[in-house]
């Protein structure tokens, strides 16, 4: 399997605290990779090293074999990204952002459409600030479709989702990955995990716990479902 993003002893320290800790990994085309772990256990930090947003401490991280820092340029059409904390300007409506976006891109998907598979199509002329917070999260998850990429990093992808609209957007990426479409996320929802991921890492304190299919990650515990086994290895079990 060809790999898209291959990651070897990521470390981050912020003065005395080591966030990240001799980290690595790697991610298949077409996989979907999932690092669980709770607050403050260095899941951002990590996705941002990898993208470059973060200079490292120590070890390397690619997509497609390139550091995003070296190469933003040619990785640029390649990557979306939905971050946990995204900006916008002031007044700035929903399609305006899209269009915006877009533009950029050599071969947008069509956001239109995107818009309308999230259930997003009545905002379009909404500002961006009227919108709620699922509607939000919804938004910054077509904005990391928009490039048309080839790999995608989630970052608590579905936070502030009802039931009803976490489950879409479970279809949504199954629908994508099926596709070929190579997915990075991070989440604290078990199920979430399990629905989507092909395989998942552990960490705590910036150090993994454990990595693995689905089903490893749980096997190697004493309990049969992954928010058991997931307690069990935070040691809250």
């Amino acid at each position: 399997m060809k790999k898209i993003i291959e990651v070897s002893n990521l470390s981050k320290r912020y003065g005395t605290k080591e966030v990240v800790s001799d980290l690595s990994l790697s991610i298949g085309k077409g996989e979907v990779f999932g690092l669980l772990g709770h607050n403050g256990a260095g899941k951002t930090t990590t996705i941002e090293m990898i993208l470059g947003i973060k200079k490292p401490d120590k070890g390397s991280a690619q997509i497609f074999g390139k550091e995003a820092r070296k190469h933003r340029k040619s990785l640029f059409e390649k990557v979306g990204v939905q971050l946990q904390v995204t900006s916008f300007q002031n007044n700035i409506h929903v399609d305006e952002v899209c269009e915006e976006l877009s533009v950029l891109y050599q071969e947008p998907a069509d956001y239109l459409e995107l818009l309308e598979k999230f259930n997003l199509s009545h905002c379009r002329k909404q500002p961006v600030d009227g919108l709620s917070g699922g509607e939000r999260q919804k938004l910054s998850i077509i904005l990391a479709l928009i490039p048309n990429p080839e790999v995608v990093f989630f970052d608590e992808l579905t936070t502030g989702l009802d039931a009803k609209a976490r489950r879409e957007v479970w279809e949504l990426l199954i629908h994508l990955k099926k596709k070929g479409l190579t997915i990075f996320l991070t989440t604290h929802y078990m199920e979430e995990a399990s629905a989507l991921c092909d395989r998942l890492m552990i960490i705590k304190k910036g150090q993994m716990l454990t990595t693995g299919t689905v089903e490893e990650v749980i096997g190697y515990s004493p309990y049969e479902n992954l928010e058991d086994a997931y307690l069990w290895y935070m040691e809250e079990k």
